[in-house]
């Protein structure tokens, strides 16, 4: 599935569409598909290295 990858901390340069590894739902799971979605602040404030990545 295409998907906006991000390489590193850094400017949007580290920004990269490609293509990502469709995930497969366990059971009791559904997999949704997704038209758009928005970038939000902690996005931006994460991609520049100075919010820690989700754990």
């Amino acid at each position: 599935m295409k998907a906006v990858l991000m390489e590193g901390f850094g400017s949007v340069d580290v920004l990269k569409v490609g293509e990502a590894q469709k995930p497969s739902p366990k059971e009791n799971e559904v997999l949704v598909r997704v038209h758009a979605a928005s970038i939000n602040r902690p996005d931006l404030v994460q991609r520049e290295g100075k919010y820690p990545p989700p754990a």
